[in-house]
């Protein structure tokens, strides 16, 4: 077990290097410009689509564009925000966090051109059902030629889509707070998303719905009185933040210097785990929506870097240095920071908030997930024989809860960069199109 966890390390820093940094980076920010800041400039339009506004029940497609948006944030929205976070800020220090905003800022213009062209080139699986992803707008737009760029994406993402990471920091909270075993919360996992997943993607956006709103309405509002309890701290963690940015001088409170690429390099790789912006993952949710506009589509999905990371990942991060529990170093990582973080300030009802929004934040993403795998399997081996993939899924939310927490992320993190190459390419490439369609969409309007 050993050797496959030093495997595993070996493989995610490769996989994360400079190459991967500079395509989700400086990819993300040519995007950005490209589009003339169309991510700032068009939230407006952006919120008057997903209030309904130009929903039409005749237009093509299977959810309406709040569902999209929810099962898109379901995925996102979740451990990736909370233990996330605690995991950048020991890893890369204060500085992490920062580079989680640039990546996310410029990860807003990634997000819409690629659930543009996830609406703008479905294709139709075995079954004839539309489908879109980066499989698909990368072979319909790309050309068959291509193909092998989707079938890598595809294969990598039967592995990154997987819900090990949430399965692993759901048992690890529950065992620490409440005693209850991890092979116990494993086989809970594996049969609550089952009922959910296996209703497809009009029951995940249904779900999806529902519990995302709640679920983020509540944590917000405990992390906010949480901050306001530091509030005097507020400027000195943002000077902190900036600083560390660029000087990366320590992961645990001084005891250890860390490099500048270091630190850029966590917080690129934390961010994109939490609003999975280039990995190509989102666009499988929004291609799903129900319209005839693709470039309305990717407006909608652009507010979910924002939502995501900019709004709640950075509330976390504020509680975690105001409380400076993250100072201890040693064992504490991931959820169990920012739980004690939690407990630190609103006492037991704290702890209480927290495990309960892990274990919904935890499930949400098992579900939306579990929806993702599942287009991958698909693709590659017929919408006919998804159940296979299903099967596959729910087992290995076993091994999650039961995995160490380092192995689970180190697999996750080298599966998603293999998944963000083939993304990041094909709409580097695709994008003059994107912004043709950009310019009649808005010339209509």
């Amino acid at each position: 077990m050993e050797a496959i966890e030093q495997i595993l390390q070996i493989a995610v820093d490769i996989a994360w290097g400079p190459p991967l940094l500079i395509l989700l980076l400086g990819g993300g920010l040519l995007l950005t410009v490209w589009s003339r800041f169309l991510p700032f400039f068009g939230i407006r339009h952006a919120l008057d689509i997903l209030r309904g506004r130009y929903d039409r029940e005749d237009d093509p497609g299977q959810i309406s564009h709040f569902q999209a948006l929810a099962t898109a944030l379901s995925a996102t929205v979740g451990l990736g925000n909370i233990s996330g976070v605690a995991i950048a800020i020991t890893q890369g220090g204060p500085g992490a966090v920062f580079w989680m905003w640039m990546a996310a800022i410029v990860g807003m213009g990634t997000k819409f051109f690629t659930c543009t062209l996830a609406v703008m080139y479905r294709g139709r699986d075995s079954r004839g059902d539309i489908q879109g992803g980066p499989m698909y707008y990368i072979e319909e737009g790309l050309g068959r030629r291509f193909r092998v760029l989707a079938i890598l994406f595809s294969i990598c993402g039967l592995i990154g889509c997987l819900g090990l990471f949430q399965a692993n920091q759901v048992a690890g909270i529950l065992q620490t707070t409440y005693n209850i075993s991890p092979a116990a919360t494993g086989i809970a996992s594996m049969i609550l998303v089952a009922l959910v997943s296996f209703g497809g993607i009009t029951r995940i956006g249904k779900v999806a719905g529902r519990l995302v709103p709640v679920m983020c309405g509540i944590y917000l509002v405990s992390a906010m009185a949480i901050v306001f309890t530091h509030l005097e701290l507020v400027p000195v963690i943002f000077s902190q933040i900036f600083h560390d940015a660029f000087n990366g001088t320590a992961a645990t409170g001084g005891a250890v210097g860390i490099a500048w690429s270091k630190v850029v390099q966590t917080g690129v790789k934390r961010a994109a785990f939490s609003n999975e912006a280039g990995l190509g993952t989102a666009p499988m949710a929004h291609g799903a929506a129900k319209t005839s506009e693709p470039v309305r589509e990717g407006l909608v999905a652009m507010l979910g870097p924002f939502i995501d990371t900019v709004v709640i990942c950075s509330l976390t991060a504020f509680v975690i240095l105001s409380t400076g529990l993250w100072r201890g170093g040693g064992g504490v990582q991931g959820v169990t920071l920012t739980v004690d973080a939690f407990e630190s300030v609103l006492g037991v009802t704290g702890r209480l908030i927290l495990v309960t929004m892990v274990v919904l934040f935890g499930f949400t993403t098992m579900v939306g997930n579990s929806y993702y795998g599942r287009k991958c399997f698909a693709y590659l081996f017929g919408a006919e024989r998804a159940r296979i993939y299903d099967v596959f899924y729910m087992g290995m939310l076993f091994v999650g809860a039961v995995w160490s927490v380092g192995a689970v992320v180190n697999l996750i993190d080298t599966a998603y960069a293999l998944m963000a190459l083939p993304n990041m390419i094909a709409t580097l490439v695709l994008a003059p199109r994107v912004m043709a369609a950009t310019r009649v969409y808005f010339q209509k309007l």
